[in-house]
């Protein structure tokens, strides 16, 4: 998976587009993008986006956060239809992900569905309180765990910052520091890390950019709010024919030589991280 696209879930025009293009994954929005006085309408518009025809899309589904009277109507609405996963806003801690854990797996019940056949994605970064609770993800181990997603609108917002980028576009350090700590939590919970959405859409060449130095840092996807930015984002997250023909031979090295720890390719040592980072290509490359 290497792009998820944000959709209203509320305007079906939007859904329509969102399930026509090609992104890996949609992201069924019921929270930021809904009125509070559309929360209903959204949510049956919601399970029946769930019930389309989505091919091998990952349908997830962004519930309102746990502390709001949203979340478990959201949660006995959409259930029943399946989703893929939920997308979990302002997660305070892991013991948020558990607590949602719980009511899934009791929903599940209900419905007569698989238990835990939902996975969790939460957004881990976007109250300032939750920037110090991100090892509480890694021990004791969450069932469902996802990945992780960070973001920086929201935590500009609880932290007060006019903005969260400098004049050169770069993220100012408290984001940047958010960025690290969900890229280091989600690999020491071995899920995927989502990079956060880039907002100035129409901005193609910085997001690629951004996308591809999120890549290059061991991100492996990208959320996006625009179907225009998707084909960028698949580009910078999928291996090139070169980087796949490398991988494969630092893999036959290895394979060659059982139990070394270390082997020569063109005139360079090679050592086991070279043999993981080479694993992971193939992986992200699907062979």
């Amino acid at each position: 998976m290497r792009s998820l696209l944000f959709v209203p879930v509320d305007d079906p025009r939007k859904v329509a587009k969102a399930l026509a293009s090609s992104a890996d994954a949609l992201i069924l929005d019921l929270e930021d993008a809904i009125a509070a006085d559309r929360k209903d309408f959204a949510r049956r518009a919601c399970v029946e986006a769930l019930g389309s025809e989505h091919g091998a899309k990952k349908l997830f589904v962004r519930i309102n956060a746990l502390d709001t009277d949203d979340a478990l109507s959201d949660l006995a609405a959409v259930v029943r239809a399946r989703p893929f996963g939920l997308v979990l806003p302002k997660c305070r801690h892991g013991d948020d992900v558990r607590l949602l854990a719980s009511y899934l797996t009791a929903l599940e019940a209900r419905d007569g569905l698989p238990i835990g056949g939902i996975a969790v994605l939460p957004i881990v970064t976007e109250i300032s309180a939750a920037m110090l609770t991100l090892a509480s993800y890694s021990a004791p181990v969450i069932p469902r765990l996802y990945g992780m997603m960070w973001g920086g609108e929201d935590l500009a917002a609880d932290i007060g910052a006019s903005q969260n980028r400098s004049s050169g576009g770069e993220y100012t350090f408290p984001y940047q520091l958010a960025r690290t700590m969900c890229l280091l939590a989600a690999t020491a919970t071995s899920t995927v890390a989502v990079d956060a959405v880039f907002t100035d859409f129409r901005n193609a060449q910085a997001l690629e950019q951004e996308a591809a130095d999120a890549a290059r840092a061991g991100f492996t996807a990208k959320a996006a709010i625009h179907p225009d930015q998707i084909e960028t984002i698949n580009r910078a997250f999928t291996p090139t024919a070169a980087e796949v023909e490398w991988a494969r031979r630092v893999v036959s090295v290895f394979e060659s030589n059982p139990g070394a720890g270390a082997a020569a390719l063109d005139g360079k040592m090679l050592d086991r991280p070279h043999l993981r980072n080479a694993t992971r290509v193939l992986t992200r490359a699907g062979r």
